[in-house]
Parts: structure tokens; C-alpha cells; sequence
């Protein structure tokens, strides 16, 4: 085949890949939604906390924080910022204190006050009650309050609307400033939005945080303040921007020591562009794959995936060794084939016990891994082959590489030091000091530990309530969870009298239930009833006969009207309060209460659980998920070994063969275990993943080791392809190492530690039959 023939099939061969490539792009979508690595939900806790990890109101939440001017500029701009930000659909609510007041009850809701208020449950709107509220007007009239009382006195003497919305305060609001809220200090203007996005959604919270960023902009003017968002939303825009910062940084470093590396170990410029059609097929063959099975790819998968060019990148790395003069590149793959085809079978299978785990994260893990590996290896074995210069350079004949073998085979075998070795490995996983398995969600946030303290601390500022313990009270529907929370306020009332509580916010503060309100209807007078009881009121009183039409019109209104439900809320402050405290499904609504200052978490459980409700740690519910999570992926990890020892099994048939192809992984296994344990690493879920790339990587070293026999040539070609490999590998895998990202991080140490030891153990354990010195120097 001429050079220009095999020019022609390269570039058919890239075409096909943009081809591919145009077709991902578009086909591909990426999500965010750390969901997607969990198992599903079974307890009441658990599920609360999928729902709000990404679809619940706290994740939709983004908390602003104005600094570094006076607190009357910053007020001023934060008012700014709220008009702006008040009117773009990407938000439902936006509050900085200014919404605290009537601005907060839209006018068309105002008349159905008396419903929503307690006021008239033991008092009736009679000649009594509507004197003594007219006589505290006239007084209120006198006040500096009178600007405030004046324009609501027609429709509202009773002030019944200023009485709900104090009700409906925080129980411990920020520090008010030119109408703005303020932390405590009074430096730093707070503002709390809600985007209409979920919080893992990256397009949405995106554009979200760009109109927040525009707003700030344009409120701000030549001031010198400064903005500060911390929230999901704000941190998942955080996360993404640096997850593209660093994978553009490891993906071009990586990218050019592959090139320099293949270049200076086979000194041709060709090498390195060949090499780089099996790792773009296999990268493109896992997203596709992955994009037509999937509705959505988590980012996750695909940072995952793309970590499989340090093992991917060995298929043609081995072929390229294995060439020499005489021999057609065909007849090379033909040869490497089985070897190959077992350590890619052994590690896809390893993969397919994922597709069992039940979670969608894993599943996609195993499909990307798969297809690409499949592909890669095919690839190498059918396609690369034909590119490839029919008179190659054989790598056997440099002089480093049989004098570096030549070392090698005076080092003993470690046979008696295998036993310390593993007693000392296991005794260092054992008795580290530090927990051995890591629980904790928020620690596999990319997100600093700077993001979480500023997070923590704005919450405090606006008053959030605890995070960690919510009451839930799940209903047949919506009225029939309010009705149980009505019911559950008796309860929590008496835990705030003990002390076992500070206070609490239930749905039913904004929205009583629908049997309440028709209840607080039959109490409000008729028409007539209603002026004969206000001009008894007026008889005494400086008023004017005909000064209060507008609420006797409010009141017969609202006694036929039909009772507020939580769509009437929609769009509103109090609708947004209420969604985060109601949520409805389609075949049921569970019901939440928040609670702040929990001291006697036992009395609390105990009382509600009384009225059918539960006390939920979050806490304990995201460890639960994570154990149960690990749980999976440890079934899983038991079930590949098996699978990939009677792999192996099948394709040497011979037990010593066997037990020395196996060794190298299994001690690196343990070594890798010791050594993060020994460095005080608490082992996460993408540790225990990594394991299966880590022990991939192994199980080929070793078995082209094997493959290569007692023919001096043949080690030294493979030893020249693994000494490639493993330096590529080890680059590519230390690079994710030092990422700022846990994820990358667990995963790029481990496999990191695992191509050092599989490497070093497998030359010691599988090296063919020891040669005398001088002919492995000759």
C-alpha cells in the first residue's frame, strides 16, 4: 500500500469522525444533577432530599451579598437591583427587606384578609370590637405611624393586612437600612433571589447569574461595590466555569506530552497523529453511546470518560512497539490480538456489573467506558493497522532498553517479601486514624470551603432556618395536608413553650387550609348586619357615616368568594414562601415545617410523630443515601472480580499463569488502599470506581508481560511499550491528581498510585524466565 493510499484512508477515517463529532455535539446533552449518582430514594428523608438537591426551592435560591461602599450607596443599589431583577421571567421572587411591607400582599389578594388572618376566630366582627379598633385609628392618626395608617383606613379600619404581614416576619430578620436589608455589622447589603431554574440546571443558572451580574452593573454605577453570590445556582455556574478552566488546561497539556512523548519514542512525526484516530474514535464512540441511551449525560460521566485516554491511549502504544522489519503491521495487531482483546474483555466486563447498580450515574459510567474501550481496541486491531509505514523502526534494537532489562532481571522476585508487605498494607487500611469511609455529601462539592463558610454565614444574616431537621407530613392532597398542619401547630406551639424549639414556619402561616376559611367566612357578617354593627361603632366616633364603603364592600366580597388555594399565591413573595413549605406531587402533597433553635430533637420527634408526622435529619439521609450508594458499588466491585478472574481463567487456562497475571492487580489494589489511607484520605464513592480503571490498567501491564514470553525481542518490545503506556498514563492521571475538583481529584490519586505499582509489580511478578545478563545486554 503506497504513502499515499494510506494518507487517503487516514483523512476518510478523520472525516468520519466530524462527522461523528457534528452529530454528538448536537445530540448531547449535559446535566448537572448530582441526582443521578444516587440510588433511588426510599425513605421520606431521602426523597426530601433528592427533591431539593435538584428541583426543591432551596436549590433554586441565590443569596447576594453588596460591599465596599457606604451603607447608603449600597442601598441605593440594591433597591436598584431589585426593580430590575423584579421583573425578569428567569426569577419568581427577589427580596432585599423592601418586600417585607404591604408590597408583599398583592391588591387583589388584600380583601381576603379576615381568611387569612386568626384575628376573628374567638372575636366577632361586632359593635364592640369595630369601636374599640376605630378609637385606636383615631389615636394611630396622631402618631408618626399616620402616613402608613391613612391610605389603608377606608377599606381596612381594622388593620388587619399590617397584622399579617407582621405575622408573616421572620422570626429574626436581617438589619433594616434605607430600606434594604443589612448584615449585622451594617457593611454588606444582602438580597435573596430565587431563579426559576433548578439549581443543577448550568444553562438556566447561567443566564440567571449573567442578569444578576448585568443588574449589578447597572445599578452600581461608578461605585466601587462589590458583589458576592453564593447559593446552588451560584456555585454550580462557579463549578462549571473551573471545571472548563481545568479541563482545558490538563486536556492541552496532556494532549502536547502525548505528542512529545510518542514522537521521542519512536522519532516519528507520524506516530503521535495516528495514535490520536483510535482516542478521538473512542471518545466520540462513548458520548454517542452514552447520548443515545441517555436522556441526559451528567458532567460527571463525561470528565469520567475522558480520563479513559490513559488507558485508551495503550492499544496503539502496544502496536506501535510490537512493529519490526519483515513483519506487516497487520500481521503484528493479528498477533497482539488475543492478549489485547482479553484485557479489554476482562475490564468491559468489570463495567457491565455497573449496568446492575441501579443508579443512572453508574449506568452511564459503564456504557462510555464500554463503547470507548470496544472501540479503541477495534480500532487498533482493524483500522490502524493499514496507516501504518510497512518498514518500521523495531524499538528491540535501542541499546537503553536492553541494558535497562538487564537490570531488571537481577531483581529478585519478591516471593518472601510479599507476606510483610500485605501485613503491613493491611494493617495501615485498618488502623488509620482517620473514618474510612467518606459520608459526607458536601464534600464532594467542587465548591471551596471559603463558598460554604460566606453561605453559611448569609444564611445566618437573613435568618434561614435550620437545614438540617425538617418536619414532614405527608396527605392524600393539598387540603388535606394543610388540615394536618393546622392540627401539628397545637404541637409545635407546646415544644416552643418547653423550649424544645425557637419557632417555626409552616405552610399554613401564609395559607390556611380551605375548611378553615369557609369556617372564618360563616363568622364574617352579612351586609346588613355588618352596617348596622359600624354605624353603632360611628355613633361616638369623629368618622364620617360613609367613610368605611370600601371595607363592608371587602367584606361581602370575600364572604362569597371561594377560599384561596396555592395557585392563587402564584407570582407572589407569600407563593413563593408557600411552594418551598408545600409540595405537591400528583398523588400526594407533603407538607413541611421548618424549624429554628432545635435543642430537644427526641421531644420534637415524639410530638409530631403523635399527629403523623415525622422529624427528618437531612443529614443522616444524605449519609444513608451514600452508604446505600456504596453498598452498590461494592456488589458491584465483588461481582467484576469474580467475572474478570474467570475471564482471565478462560484465556490462559493455565493456574500459574493465571495466579502470576493476577498478583500485580490484586497487591496494587491493596497498595493503593494503604497508601490513601496511610495519607489520611477518607475513601469516597469515585475512589472505590477508580479501583476498576486502576485494576484495567493492571491486568493489561501484566498480561502483555505475560505475552511476551521467554523471547529476549519480544521483552524488550513490550517493556518498551509499557514503559510508554505507563509514563502517559501516570502523566495524564497526575495532572487530575492536583485538580480542585474532588471528583477529578479521587480519581486521578488513585489511578495515579495504581499505574505505579501495577507497573512496577508486574515487571517483578510476570517477567518472562530470567536471561543471563550478557545476552540481555548483547
Amino acid at each position: 500500500m503506497t504513502a499515499r493510499v494510506r494518507l487517503s484512508l487516514a483523512l476518510v477515517w478523520l472525516a468520519l469522525l466530524l462527522l461523528v463529532g457534528v452529530w454528538v455535539g448536537a445530540n448531547l446533552h449535559l446535566s448537572g444533577d448530582l441526582r443521578r449518582f444516587m440510588p433511588e430514594a426510599r425513605t421520606p428523608a431521602q426523597k426530601l432530599l433528592l427533591n431539593e438537591l435538584g428541583e426543591g426551592p432551596a436549590s433554586r435560591l441565590v443569596l447576594l451579598a453588596l460591599s465596599g461602599d457606604r451603607p447608603d450607596v449600597l442601598a441605593g443599589i440594591s433597591q436598584g437591583m431589585r426593580q430590575q431583577l423584579a421583573h425578569d421571567p428567569r426569577f419568581t421572587l427577589v427580596a432585599n427587606g423592601g418586600d417585607t411591607s404591604l408590597e408583599a400582599v398583592p391588591a387583589r389578594l388584600r380583601p381576603y384578609r379576615y381568611l387569612l388572618s386568626d384575628t376573628l376566630d374567638a372575636q366577632p366582627m361586632d359593635a364592640d370590637y369595630l369601636r374599640s379598633q376605630l378609637d385606636a385609628r383615631v389615636q394611630d392618626l396622631g402618631s408618626p405611624a399616620a402616613s402608613l395608617v391613612e391610605p389603608l383606613l377606608a377599606s381596612d379600619p381594622t388593620l388587619e393586612i399590617l397584622g399579617l404581614v407582621e405575622r408573616w416576619r421572620p422570626a429574626r430578620e436581617p438589619r433594616l437600612i434605607d430600606g434594604a436589608w443589612f448584615d449585622q455589622a451594617g457593611k454588606q447589603a444582602l438580597l435573596a433571589v430565587q431563579t426559576v431554574a433548578p439549581g443543577f440546571d448550568p444553562t438556566g443558572q447561567a443566564e440567571a447569574i449573567a442578569s444578576i451580574r448585568e443588574a449589578f452593573a447597572q445599578a452600581r454605577g461608578s461605585s466601587p461595590a462589590q458583589l458576592d453570590m453564593t447559593g446552588p445556582g451560584a456555585f454550580s455556574v462557579e463549578i462549571g466555569s473551573r471545571t472548563s478552566r481545568e479541563a482545558g488546561f490538563i486536556g492541552t497539556v496532556d494532549t502536547l506530552s502525548l505528542i512529545l512523548l510518542l514522537w521521542v519514542a519512536y522519532r516519528s512525526w507520524k506516530i503521535p497523529l495516528l495514535g490520536a484516530l483510535p482516542l478521538a474514535s473512542a471518545g466520540l464512540a462513548g458520548l454517542g453511546a452514552t447520548a443515545l441511551l441517555f436522556e441526559s449525560v451528567h458532567g460527571i460521566t463525561v470528565a469520567f470518560g475522558f480520563t479513559l485516554i490513559g488507558v485508551v491511549q495503550d492499544y496503539p502504544i502496544h502496536l506501535f512497539s510490537q512493529q519490526r522489519a519483515g513483519v506487516s503491521a497487520q500481521a503484528s495487531a493479528r498477533r497482539l490480538w488475543p492478549t489485547l482483546a482479553t484485557g479489554v474483555v476482562s475490564t468491559c466486563i468489570a463495567y457491565v456489573t455497573f449496568l446492575l447498580s441501579g443508579v443512572d450515574g453508574l449506568r452511564q459510567l459503564a456504557v462510555f467506558t464500554i463503547a470507548a474501550l470496544a472501540t479503541a481496541a477495534l480500532a487498533t486491531r482493524f483500522l490502524l493497522p493499514a496507516l501504518l509505514d510497512p518498514s518500521p523502526h523495531d524499538v528491540a534494537d535501542q541499546a537503553w532498553l536492553a541494558r535497562t532489562w538487564a537490570w531488571v532481571q537481577r531483581l529478585p522476585r519478591p516471593r518472601r517479601a510479599l507476606l510483610p508487605f500485605l501485613v503491613v498494607a493491611f494493617a495501615t487500611i485498618v488502623f488509620a486514624p482517620t473514618p474510612f469511609w467518606q459520608n459526607d455529601l458536601s464534600k464532594l462539592t467542587p465548591v471551596p470551603a471559603g463558598g460554604l463558610q460566606r453561605d453559611a454565614r448569609l444564611r445566618h444574616e437573613l435568618g434561614a432556618p435550620d437545614v438540617r431537621y425538617l418536619v414532614a407530613l405527608e396527605a392524600k392532597d393539598t387540603e388535606a395536608a394543610l388540615q394536618a398542619s393546622e392540627r401539628l401547630q397545637l404541637v409545635l406551639d407546646q415544644q416552643v413553650t418547653t423550649g424544645a424549639i425557637n419557632g417555626y414556619d409552616s405552610a399554613t402561616r401564609y395559607l390556611p387550609s380551605a375548611a378553615t376559611q369557609r369556617a372564618r367566612q360563616a363568622r364574617l357578617p352579612d351586609r346588613a348586619d355588618l352596617q348596622a354593627a359600624l354605624d353603632a361603632a360611628l355613633s361616638e366616633s369623629p368618622f364620617r357615616s360613609d367613610a368605611f364603603v370600601d371595607f363592608v364592600d371587602d367584606v361581602q366580597r370575600v364572604r362569597a368568594a371561594a377560599p384561596l388555594l396555592p395557585n392563587d399565591l402564584a407570582g407572589t413573595p407569600l407563593g413563593t414562601r408557600l411552594s418551598s413549605l408545600l409540595l405537591a406531587a400528583p398523588d400526594h402533597t407533603t407538607a413541611l415545617v421548618s424549624l429554628s433553635g432545635l435543642r430537644d430533637p427526641v421531644a420534637v420527634a415524639r410530638a409530631v410523630a403523635a399527629q403523623g408526622a415525622q422529624l427528618l435529619d437531612l443529614k443522616q439521609a444524605s449519609e444513608s443515601l451514600v452508604e446505600a450508594y456504596r453498598e452498590r458499588i461494592l456488589l458491584a466491585l465483588a461481582l467484576a472480580a469474580l467475572l474478570l478472574v474467570a475471564t482471565v481463567w478462560l484465556a490462559l487456562r493455565e493456574p500459574r499463569r493465571v495466579l502470576r497475571v493476577l498478583a500485580p492487580m490484586a497487591l496494587s489494589t491493596v497498595l493503593i488502599l494503604a497508601v490513601l489511607r496511610g495519607a489520611g484520605v477518607e475513601l469516597n464513592l469515585f475512589h472505590l470506581v477508580s479501583l476498576v480503571l486502576a485494576a484495567g490498567l493492571g491486568l493489561d501491564y501484566a498480561l502483555f508481560f505475560d505475552h511476551a514470553g521467554d523471547d529476549l525481542k519480544d521483552q524488550l518490545r513490550t517493556l518498551h511499550a509499557v514503559i510508554v503506556c505507563s509514563i502517559t498514563t501516570l502523566l495524564v492521571f497526575s495532572l487530575l491528581a492536583l485538580s480542585s475538583i474532588p471528583v477529578l481529584r479521587a480519581i486521578g490519586s488513585t489511578v495515579a498510585i495504581g499505574v505505579l505499582a501495577n507497573f512496577v509489580l508486574s515487571l517483578l511478578i510476570v517477567r518472562g524466565a530470567d536471561a543471563p545478563p550478557e545476552a540481555a545486554a548483547a
